[in-house]
């Protein structure tokens, strides 16, 4: 008999949740950051969903949020023409970088001295975090606003999507497009894996894998609902997406089959990211929750507890507080 998948319900949002991300795996375990349009990121312990702090500064909906693989910085992009950095361990804003519409994304380098950043004005931006008061470097050649930017090649090149239908990839010194993908329709959403240079695109119903570098085509799925978001696992053995239906779909990556689908969200799924170390994936909702998910249904990690047949016990899952802002 097939376990049930018993997600983890973080509340605390009181409008859609639109992005999320890990950081990397530190010494106290591993955080997750979630971007809604109530204007107030959160950040949570990333194995659990515990909450831990809201960010509170934007004066707008946030589009989008990151942290860095120390968990030490914090990044979002909002509505209001700015994009923040805030110190993630004691949840201070750092600064307010000023744009002239609404910023959809933000990224830092790895080394987290460099902010990345795209929104509605088309125009990718590279902040200097050691200098805060120069002037960033601007790539301009998007026609439309720009979805997501984010770095690539150990931080050389960068990837943006944007809604002229184009993926492209720039040299970072020249700010020169080196290639482009075009499609039929806007890119709903894009993922960018290290290991192997793996970029998974979002468009329509199709899940779309290609390499990073050369932007040549790996493969392309087809999910049964319009897809807003999807993300590959660190071993690269499935992939998962969520979209228009509420559901979670799970795939093979190898042979492309449909492993499960799970729904849980009372409304369509936003946003969906494997967790550094796999074991989980987190989704966020236009139903204003996230929610926590195994990788492997009935194995004992975070508040889940595999409970064998026979044994009186609860299958471990708890709400996570409801946080209000002080």
């Amino acid at each position: 008999m097939a376990m049930r998948q018993t997600p983890l319900t973080c509340s605390g949002h009181t409008r859609p949740v639109v992005d999320l991300a890990f950081s990397g795996i530190t010494p106290y375990g591993y955080f997750l950051i979630s971007a809604c349009k109530d204007g107030k990121p959160m950040l949570r312990q990333g194995d659990t969903g515990d909450w831990i702090g809201t960010f509170l500064g934007h004066k707008g909906a946030v589009w989008g949020a990151t942290l860095n693989n120390e968990a030490t910085k914090a990044a979002t992009a909002a509505a209001d023409f700015t994009a923040k950095v805030w110190d993630a361990v004691t949840g201070d804003e750092v600064l307010t970088l000023a744009h002239k519409h609404i910023v959809k994304s933000v990224n830092f380098t790895q080394d987290s001295s460099c902010l990345l950043t795209g929104g509605n004005d088309k125009i990718i931006r590279i902040y200097d975090l050691n200098k805060p008061e120069a002037e960033p470097q601007e790539i301009t050649g998007h026609t439309s606003a720009i979805k997501k930017a984010l770095w690539c090649n150990n931080d050389t090149q960068i990837l943006s999507a944007a809604d002229d239908k184009t993926v492209r990839l720039w040299d970072r010194n020249s700010t020169e497009v080196v290639k482009q993908l075009s499609f039929d329709m806007s890119v709903s959403s894009m993922e960018y894996i290290p290991d192997g240079e793996v970029l998974v695109i979002t468009y329509g119903k199709t899940i779309a894998f290609y390499n990073a570098l050369s932007l040549d085509m790996i493969k392309t799925v087809d999910a049964p609902a319009s897809i807003h978001s999807a993300s590959l696992h660190p071993d690269k053995d499935f992939f998962v997406a969520g979209g228009d239906d509420f559901k979670l779909y799970k795939f093979d990556y190898g042979t492309k089959e449909e492993l499960e689908s799970y729904k849980g969200h009372f409304g369509p799924v936003h946003c969906v990211r494997f967790s550094p170390d796999g074991e989980l994936y987190a989704s966020g909702s236009e139903d204003g929750t996230l929610r926590l998910w195994q990788t492997a249904v009935g194995k004992t990690y975070g508040l889940w507890k595999c409970v064998l047949p026979g044994e009186f016990s609860w299958f471990g899952w708890q709400a996570c507080p409801c946080p209000i802002a002080h």
